[in-house]
């Protein structure tokens, strides 16, 4: 009975503590709400200032990315933006390919600088097999002080073979005549320097010329003419002529005069040395691999640069000597652009108006006889050179009859 009473006292005392406890749980029920109300505010006031700028950030780098020609997608594209600019395509280059902001009129191929177009012009497929139909073509370089006024006449030697040749033109970079956009020699132009007679620039331009011809590589053939040259045959026999051919073309004899071994600097030794030492004219036409080696040399380059100053003449000895001490098997030894030295005196004859004529035209072209693929041939020179420009008139009234073209 005292314990039945003593658990009654111990279960009031309990449910009065009970009650107690919970009389004050609504006010501490209503403060833990308005600290959860509070923290959540803070939470959400947080997370919406992190998106606006996060979002901000991201709108920021895709208008940057806009204006970069690259899509995360296409890793190609990001390795066209890593490597250097490529060479430019193995057809002619056209003038969509090219710089236009020259202070000439007239429409150049690029804006190169020399050091860019050596280097890129020296570079060699591996593979041997073309991407394309490949026909090989002849490069016909005019290195000119301005105008060409026999242009016509080429114009003729031209018409209804495009695809066969391709044409460049180095005149002096004051010259700004524009050329009408019908014509052959219309964007055409290379980056030029002045040239002065006698000096390496004349080098550098034959260089500059070779260079920017062999970014075409379909061009197997190089051949280099003046303002004042003329073809002495149509145009396909002139491409097969030179096409066909085993050896390059350039004059390289060894002359014991004052005006050949006398030019020679000791200075030069032993680089190059007097055996070496060989003399020719400057209107070549070499193949390819001569190409090549021109305009990747250095090593001679620098030595005319340094020791052949006048009466030295580098564009009478540099490609004659180094094409003796590279390649001489692969040169025939011989130019094929014909220029008259009977008179003397430090330039050639000029021809004007008046010695235009069949008979002529027709001394030069057949009245020689030299080697050509192992045989004996009368078809010498393909051209000829100093022709005024008062010629133009007569050439034309007889380069039908004579070169077996019509306007």
């Amino acid at each position: 009975m005292l314990q039945t009473s003593l658990f009654l006292i111990d279960t009031y005392t309990d449910m009065k503590t009970d009650h107690s406890t919970s009389l004050s749980f609504p006010n501490f029920f209503k403060t833990h709400l308005q600290l959860n109300l509070i923290f959540n505010f803070l939470f959400f006031f947080l997370g919406l200032s992190l998106g606006i700028i996060a979002t901000l950030y991201l709108t920021t780098i895709s208008y940057s990315l806009h204006d970069i020609p690259l899509s995360l997608s296409s890793p190609m594209l990001l390795q066209q933006q890593l490597i250097p600019t490529p060479l430019l395509s193995p057809s002619i280059i056209n003038e969509s390919s090219c710089d236009t902001s020259n202070v000439s009129k007239e429409v150049q191929l690029h804006n190169m600088v020399d050091e860019e177009i050596f280097w890129k012009a020296s570079m060699v497929p591996k593979i041997q097999t073309y991407p394309y139909k490949y026909v090989p073509k002849v490069a016909f370089m005019f290195l000119t002080m301005g105008p060409l006024p026999l242009a016509p006449l080429w114009e003729m030697f031209f018409k209804g073979y495009e695809g066969l040749y391709s044409i460049y033109v180095h005149p002096h970079p004051s010259f700004n005549e524009t050329v009408p956009e019908v014509s052959v020699f219309h964007g055409r132009r290379i980056p030029s320097k002045a040239v002065l007679w006698g000096t390496s620039s004349m080098i550098d331009a034959e260089r500059r010329l070779l260079a920017n011809a062999l970014l075409d590589f379909s061009n197997e053939r190089f051949v280099l003419l003046s303002e004042t040259c003329i073809p002495l045959f149509n145009f396909t026999t002139v491409y097969n002529y030179l096409i066909d051919s085993n050896h390059s073309f350039l004059g390289s004899f060894d002359d014991p005069r004052k005006e050949g071994r006398g030019r020679y600097n000791k200075e030069m030794w032993p680089m190059i040395s007097i055996s070496d030492w060989r003399k020719g004219s400057q209107w070549f036409e070499i193949n390819r691999n001569l190409a090549l080696e021109i305009i990747s040399d250095q090593k001679y380059y620098s030595v005319f640069q340094n020791y052949c100053n006048p009466p030295c003449y580098n564009d009478e000895h540099y490609l004659p000597t180094l094409i003796n001490i590279l390649s001489w098997e692969l040169n025939s030894n011989r130019s094929i652009t014909w220029v008259d030295w009977s008179r003397r005196g430090p330039h050639p004859r000029k021809f004007g108006r008046g010695d235009i004529n069949l008979e002529f035209l027709n001394q030069i072209r057949y009245s020689s006889n030299c080697a050509y693929n192992g045989n004996t041939t009368s078809v010498c020179f393909l051209f000829a050179r100093k022709f005024q420009p008062n010629t133009l008139d007569p050439l034309l009234q007889i380069a039908p009859a004579l070169l077996g073209f019509n306007f």
